[in-house]
């Protein structure tokens, strides 16, 4: 059996240096460096992501019930929930350099354990938070001045469709135009269709030569992101795309409570249709957010940032142990 490393010892070290100037980076603008559970008794909801699930049968669980079947306990997706109790209690602006899991397929881009950056800046909105972003690729990754595309400009510019207008027999002739006619005939779900058309059509070529924030994100699609005062139609969530490689995903973060559980529940519900398990609801994180501050938030992958400084094109290359030699 091959018990070595994945990538190379100098790799390794580049992949430190990296994770070092980050690190630096924050601590130089006064942000606190925080740690949070990986493991929680709520999962998370939204449709398109899987979580890995266990259960503890420690001597702590009280009722009889629990004894026998233990508590079920989800690997985080990511440490937003957790991090926003944080800020809630008043921890001021924050960071982490931790572990993610999310129960996918692994490939190119993706080890269903990753590393993810994750940080929150108290009084920002989300064109604050991309200006930050922005210098931290330059520093990290000596690349341009990122440019800036609306989700919406982004489809028309290359698909030449209204992703805010279009109904569904407008985006599946779109779809069928990019042979994805078989993916999708049957498909109900517009956010899916989009999606699909984004990933497929729009992600490859957007960001070829700098990096591209999209923002503006439908409504539909907001997840954790307020909705834009100047057009209900948008939320205010951005994501990142450099070479092909989607890099990050940041909201303008929501503060009521009502509103992230009515989303919540929603997307429970979108999965009992499509057979899907529904997930636990994190209640200690609804109640945190009536005392969430005005901040904006980003979540970015570590490995594929490193994939690109150091010009890899396998996320194989710039961990040290991948899902298949762990």
């Amino acid at each position: 059996m091959n018990w070595r490393p994945s990538a190379s010892l100098q790799q390794l070290q580049k992949r430190a240096k990296i994770i070092q100037t980050i690190r630096h980076f924050f601590i130089d603008r006064g942000l606190l460096e925080v740690e949070t559970p990986t493991l929680s008794q709520a999962g998370v909801t939204d449709i398109h992501l899987f979580c890995f699930k266990t259960n503890f049968i420690g001597p702590e669980i009280s009722s009889a019930k629990q004894n026998c079947l233990g508590l079920p306990l989800y690997l985080q997706t990511s440490p937003e929930f957790h991090m926003k109790r944080l800020l809630s209690a008043g921890s001021g602006s924050i960071f982490q350099i931790s572990k993610a899991y999310r129960n996918e397929e692994s490939g190119r881009f993706h080890n269903p354990e990753f590393t993810l950056l994750e940080w929150y800046q108290v009084g920002f909105d989300h064109f604050l938070l991309m200006d930050e972003m922005d210098l931290l690729l330059q520093l990290v990754l000596n690349s341009e001045t990122a440019r800036r595309c609306t989700y919406q400009d982004a489809f028309l510019e290359v698909l030449n469709v209204d992703p805010l207008t279009a109904n569904l027999k407008e985006l599946k002739e779109a779809g069928s135009e990019l042979n994805l006619g078989d993916v999708i005939d049957n498909e109900t779900d517009k956010d899916t269709i989009l999606q699909l058309l984004f990933c497929v059509a729009i992600e490859p070529v957007i960001a070829l030569y700098k990096p591209c924030f999209i923002y503006n994100f439908p409504a539909s699609q907001a997840a954790l992101a307020r909705i834009s005062p100047d057009d209900p139609r948008v939320a205010e969530r951005f994501e990142v795309y450099y070479k092909g490689i989607e890099l990050a995903n940041g909201f303008h973060e929501l503060s009521d409570a009502t509103e992230q559980l009515t989303r919540f529940q929603e997307d429970n519900r979108l999965r009992r249709l499509k057979g899907l398990e529904e997930m636990p609801i994190d209640q200690h994180f609804i109640s945190s957010l009536k005392s969430l501050p005005d901040c904006a938030g980003v979540a970015l992958g570590i490995d594929r940032l490193v994939m690109l400084a150091t010009e890899q094109t396998h996320i194989d290359d710039v961990l040290s142990f991948t899902i298949k030699g762990a």
